[in-house]
Formats: structure tokens, C-alpha cells, sequence
């Protein structure tokens, strides 16, 4: 028991000491760490380690009266292996903290950008589907009350309800692919395919629009490659992309299809004369229901089904799905989407 009155009384003596020379150490710690805020995490859970140290070394200095014995020599040895080991985790520590955090960070931004281009998509979708089912229960309303009686009138009527009816299965065909991509549930069937004939078939599946629209659709080939890819998905992608390029292209424009091939990989390029798209603009033209105008109705003609803004979307999706790139820019009187794919080997 006297021992222990004997420590805590001289506890009590060194104690003013020890909170003279602690504090103002530990307070300048805290400035520093004030200063560095905006810093790296790495840097600020250094100074954590190193705060205490210092103000447990400066603590025993005081306590000893900066007289230099064998203790003091071996605590200030304990207090500087300790920093050796200590410092170095809190580096790394505060390293993996840090990307940890901005992988966090990346991913909520992430999710919140897919949570409003799906809000997007169905605030699209949901006028895109409400106009051709009000046109539709019109028309039958009408045919089912006898407004309509004359043949050519019931014909006509018949005609556009098969018409709003295919625009319909289009925007549902496009919403179940997409889906497919986003979730990842796409799987492709690669195999080498002739670039030649995947273009021949989706200009053929265009053709009566062009016609319609008396836009002309050349083709531009210096050599036909072949791919890598799933002959389905490689046909949509330039459906896709002629079909956009017709749609944005005014009467008696043209739409030119491009091949080649660049260093190991093919090139598929269609050029449009949309006009142009303004450079901030650029980078959305393959976001999920973008048209380039803020107008939900479509603009498309009687005769040309408008799309959902879904087209290019899938185009990227499918493009990444066979290892590609696909990208836009400006080029002439209009735009030049290109698709780069690998080679099939030989």
C-alpha cells in the first residue's frame, strides 16, 4: 500500500508536467491535421500515428529533465521501433482506405446515373407506348361502333393499326435486348462472320425506308474483312446504325457505309447528313433514350416508325459484347459513327 501511495503521489507531481509538454504537441498535431484536411487519407492517418508518439516522447523527455540515461535511451528506442512499424501500416492502411473510398464513391455514382437513365427510359417508354395504344383503341373504337364503314376507310384503318402495332413490337423487341445487356444476360454465339454480308442484309431490311424517305444508301468498301462476333447481334448493330443514320438524314440526303480494315481490326463506318450534333452533346448520343431534342413525341413520319432512343444504346451494348469500340463525331455535312472489331484469325 505505500508502495502504491508512493507512485500515485509522484504521478501526481509529474502529472502538470507531462500536460505542459503533451498538450501543446498534441494541439499542434491537431493543426496540422486541421491543414491537411483536404489532403490524402494516407497522410492524415500518418500524422494519427505519429501525434501520439511524439507527444509520448516529448512527455518522457520532459518527465526525465533532458537528462540522457540508460531508461531514456531505451524508451526513446521502444518509442522509434514503434514508429518503424507503425507508420508504414498507417501508409498502406490509409492507401486502402483511400481506394476503397473512391471505388465507393465511383459506385454510388454509378448507381445514381443508371437510377435516372432508368427514370429517363421510363418517362420515354411510357409516352412511346401510351401514343400508338391511344391511336390503336381509336381506330378500333371507331371500326367497333361503325363510324368507319367504307372499305378503303376500313383498309386504311387496318393499315395504320398494323402499323402502330409493329412500332409497338419494335419498342419491346429493343427493351428486351437492352435488358438482356444490362444485365448481362447476353450470350453470344462467336464465330467468323463476313462483314459483306451482314451489311448486305441490314441495307436490304432498310431499303423500303430509304426509299420512303428518297434517302440514298451507298456502299464504300476497300476490302471485306472478317470478324469475330454472332452473326444476329452484328446485323442489329448496323440495322441499328443505318436506321439512325436514315431517320436524322433530311429528304434526298445520303447515307454512306463504310469498311475497311485498320491494322488488326475492321472498321465499320456510317455517315449521316443529320447536320451535326452540338459537341456537348457528343457523349450522350449512346445514353439510353437520347434523341437530341427535348420533345417527347417522335418526329418521325407516317409512313417511318420512330424509335424509342434505345437504338444506339444497343448498338454500344452489343459493340462491347464482341470486344469493340463504337464512337461518334462530327464528320462533313453530318456525323460518322464508327465500329471497330476484332479480326478473325487465320
Amino acid at each position: 500500500m505505500t508502495r502504491l501511495a508512493d507512485m500515485l503521489t509522484e504521478a501526481g507531481h509529474i502529472l502538470p508536467v507531462v500536460l505542459a509538454i503533451t498538450v501543446p504537441v498534441t494541439m499542434f498535431g491537431a493543426g496540422l491535421l486541421y491543414l491537411l484536411r483536404k489532403g490524402s487519407l494516407a497522410s492524415s492517418l500518418t500524422l494519427l500515428v505519429l501525434i501520439p508518439l511524439a507527444a509520448n516522447v516529448a512527455g518522457v523527455l520532459g518527465v526525465s529533465g533532458f537528462m540522457f540515461t540508460d531508461t531514456l535511451a531505451k524508451t526513446l528506442l521502444v518509442c522509434g521501433l514503434s514508429a518503424l512499424v507503425t507508420v508504414p501500416v498507417a501508409v498502406l492502411l490509409g492507401r486502402s482506405i483511400a481506394r476503397r473510398s473512391i471505388w465507393e464513391r465511383e459506385a454510388r455514382e454509378r448507381e445514381r446515373a443508371a437510377e435516372a437513365s432508368r427514370r429517363e427510359l421510363v418517362a420515354w417508354i411510357s409516352h412511346d407506348l401510351r401514343t400508338p395504344l391511344a391511336g390503336i383503341q381509336a381506330m378500333t373504337e371507331a371500326l367497333a361502333d361503325g363510324v368507319v364503314a367504307e372499305p378503303r376507310d376500313v383498309a386504311g384503318y387496318a393499315n395504320q393499326i398494323g402499323a402502330e402495332t409493329r412500332r409497338l413490337a419494335g419498342m419491346v423487341d429493343d427493351l428486351f435486348e437492352l435488358s438482356r445487356i444490362t444485365a448481362g444476360a447476353l450470350r453470344l454465339t462467336m464465330s467468323a462472320v463476313a462483314l459483306q454480308d451482314v451489311v448486305a442484309d441490314a441495307l436490304l431490311a432498310q431499303g423500303p425506308v430509304a426509299r420512303r424517305k428518297r434517302v440514298t444508301v451507298r456502299t464504300e468498301a476497300r476490302t471485306w474483312p472478317v470478324v469475330i462476333g454472332s452473326d444476329p447481334e452484328l446485323a442489329r448493330i448496323v440495322r441499328n446504325l443505318v436506321s439512325n443514320a436514315i431517320r436524322h438524314t433530311p429528304p434526298d440526303g445520303t447515307v454512306a457505309v463504310q469498311v475497311g480494315v485498320d491494322g488488326g481490326e475492321a472498321v465499320l463506318a456510317v455517315e449521316d447528313c443529320c447536320g451535326g450534333i452540338p459537341e456537348h452533346e457528343l457523349a450522350r448520343v449512346f445514353d439510353v433514350a437520347y434523341r437530341g431534342t427535348s420533345a417527347r413525341t417522335p418526329s418521325a413520319g407516317r409512313d417511318e416508325p420512330a424509335g424509342a432512343g434505345l437504338g444506339l444504346a444497343i448498338a454500344k451494348g452489343l459493340v462491347e459484347a464482341h470486344r469493340g469500340r463504337i464512337d461518334a463525331h462530327n464528320h462533313g455535312p453530318g456525323c460518322r459513327f464508327e465500329v471497330r472489331l476484332p479480326l478473325a484469325t487465320v
